[in-house]
């Protein structure tokens, strides 16, 4: 690959090792993959639980929670193996490609509605995160020195890719899928894929030429499928900026130079790189596992029984080198595993927006904007059927979310079923019945958070650091971390408790809510795996670090079960949804709990943290250093 006259003494140059003229340019390149990839990931995490709802399948909400846990749960096991695969056989770069591959075809997968499929996909797309999630992030902190001081700033920008892709995802898959047919949001998924795996094996000029022509058609994919939705390209707006802003700057910084080309290669104990080793049999046992794996997730009761005997395996190991330990060691062993805990709370907790809060919106969330109210009397002609006929009596017949979906799919095509005339009388206005507006749909809402951490991480990632020395430890970011993400479900719970006659909630609580779980995550989600680094003895750091993520698939195993609990559906036609005035009470139950649990936690957090902070020992400058990654 293209070098700039690397300086004699770096045999990368500025490919490696960032100087005085800022990041590798290596790093806008792994930008834009991990972007594509993010893309598609959040694309089909935005869809799963209303196609497996509306979709072929015709889940109740209980069997679609059980599926996307078991789903959340296994993803986030497989990445510990894939890791263990990259460093002892096939090196970074391979594992990256393979798993692109095979998430790749698990996207394309989906658009495939048969029941083989789907499980296939899932399983295609958790043997893929594998290889693929822990790799790419290997790869950048090997773009820098071991003690370079631009390492944290690197990954903060790697960050910033993985916050765009994710606020996109929603934006694009999430939009199309819901307006124009499932096959085609998961068709833009697959594309997405292709497109990070082109980018990354794609030569230097041809790399940079892909980087930009995407960006650009990504932005037009945008704005020519909102056409008409006023409301809906002014959302895309900003984040297609972002977009647009990253492509010029990767194109003019991957003009400084390039990837090294045996970064991401497999090396031997002293460092020096070799050939991967195994790759056929690692091929063949990887496609070998899709199966076994699409059996957990559709047996999901089996996956726990899987995910209970690595945690026994895995804690059970870390607890062991706790009382062999001396003091020291011992002490911070176990902070690791109470703040492992607190993690598993909060991700659980948080994991709730891609299927119980997901659904919330979608049935109870008022996402009309720009309408205006009806007036009793008056005949309204050839009007577009949107979400404010939800439980409202138009024509003799109560509308529900399939009749709404049906209608709009119609109009979509252009058939005149999907438009209305009818005659308001005094309920349509007590309902608060209106027209005329612009419905945005609801797994759009998904791209709240995502936007969130893009506007405020480098606010915060400013904070921690004027704080210097008086950084927050710990122990009180993980409280804070958990006391937001808690008044973020009582934003939820006060919605619901605000809601109109017919349960609908104004949609500022459902922002306000994702706003303070984001600042959370921004107070909790740095600190575990620099935590990890910093506490873990050199011996067990693997261990632990594979621990740190088996807890995160714990997480999504309880976040199944605790959105079970908002259930409201009968069976297996979503046709049996109640009306929004039985449902709205479910779920503000459920999220007022949440909001009570997460802040109880964090309170406990609060009260140990001087006593977690005693055990971690740390000096002031390892201290200050939390929270930065």
């Amino acid at each position: 690959m293209s070098q700039i006259n690397p300086p004699l003494d770096e045999p990368f140059g500025n490919a490696l090792h960032p100087g005085k003229e800022g990041h590798p340019p290596g790093l806008f390149l792994l930008f834009f993959v991990e972007m594509w990839e993010r893309f598609s990931f959040y694309g089909m995490r935005a869809l799963l639980t209303f196609y497996l709802i509306k979709g072929f399948l015709k889940a109740d909400d209980a069997k679609a929670y059980a599926i996307y846990g078991a789903y959340g749960a296994l993803v986030y096991a497989t990445p510990y193996l894939g890791g263990i695969f990259a460093d002892r056989f096939i090196g970074a770069r391979l594992a990256v490609i393979w798993g692109g591959v095979l998430m790749a075809a698990g996207h394309l997968l989906m658009s495939v509605e048969q029941e083989w499929a789907l499980y296939g996909a899932l399983g295609l797309l958790i043997v893929g995160n594998g290889f693929f999630k822990p790799n790419i992030s290997t790869m950048v902190g090997s773009l820098y020195p071991a003690k370079s001081s631009k390492r944290d700033a690197g990954f903060t920008i790697f960050y910033m890719g993985i916050n765009l892709g994710a606020a996109l995802a929603p934006l694009v898959c999430g939009y199309v899928g819901e307006t124009y047919g499932w096959h085609y949001g998961f068709g833009i998924a697959t594309i997405g894929m292709l497109l990070g795996l082109a980018t990354f094996v794609a030569p230097g000029a041809l790399a940079r030429g892909l980087i930009l022509l995407t960006s650009l058609a990504i932005v037009a994919t945008m704005f020519i499928t909102t056409r008409g939705d006023t409301t809906q390209t002014l959302l895309n707006l900003p984040i297609a900026l972002a977009l647009l802003g990253a492509g010029a700057v990767s194109f003019v910084k991957l003009g400084q130079g390039a990837i090294p080309g045996d970064m991401g290669a497999p090396r031997d104990a002293n460092g020096n790189v070799t050939k991967p080793r195994m790759v056929l049999p690692i091929m063949i046992g990887t496609v070998a596992a899709v199966a076994p794996l699409a059996l957990l997730v559709k047996e999901n009761a089996y996956a726990s029984w899987v995910l209970n005997v690595m945690g026994v395996l895995a804690f059970g190991s870390i607890l062991l080198s706790a009382f062999s330990a001396q003091a020291l060691e011992r002490g911070r062993l176990f902070v690791i595993l109470i703040l492992c805990f607190f993690s598993m709370l909060f991700w659980a907790f948080f994991e709730q927006a891609g299927s119980s809060v997901n659904n919330f919106t979608d049935r109870n969330i008022d996402r009309v904007v720009g309408d205006t109210p009806v007036v009793e009397g008056q005949t309204y002609s050839d009007v577009p059927v949107t979400q404010e006929f939800l439980g409202v009596d138009v024509n003799g017949k109560v509308w529900t979310l399939n009749d709404i979906e049906a209608a709009q799919k119609a109009a979509n095509e252009g058939k005149p079923e999907g438009r209305v005339t009818f005659t308001a009388d005094a309920e349509d206005v007590e309902k608060g019945l209106a027209i005329s507006g612009n419905e945005i749909k609801a797994s759009v809402y998904q791209a709240a958070n995502p936007t969130f951490i893009l506007l405020f991480g480098p606010i915060f990632s400013w904070i921690w650091g004027a704080l210097g020395r008086r950084d927050p430890s710990a122990g009180v970011k993980f409280g804070l971390g958990l006391a937001q993400l808690g008044l973020g479900f009582g934003c939820f719970w006060m919605g619901a408790k605000s809601a109109d006659s017919n349960g609908m909630v104004a949609m500022s609580w459902l922002l306000w809510g994702y706003l303070l779980q984001t600042t959370g995550e921004l107070c909790l989600s740095p600190v575990g795996l620099s935590l990890v680094t910093k506490l873990s003895p050199a011996r067990v750091v693997s261990t632990i670090m594979g621990a740190w993520f088996l807890a995160t698939a714990f997480s999504h195993l309880l976040a199944a079960g605790i959105a079970k609990m908002t259930g409201v559906s009968e069976g297996g036609d979503g046709a049996t949804i109640p009306p929004p005035s039985e449902t709205v009470g479910v779920y503000g139950e459920v999220f007022g709990l949440i909001a009570i649990a997460a802040l109880a936690s964090g309170a406990v957090v609060f009260a140990i943290s001087p006593w977690l902070r005693k055990m971690m020992a740390l000096d002031p400058a390892e201290a200050a250093g939390h929270g930065k990654h």
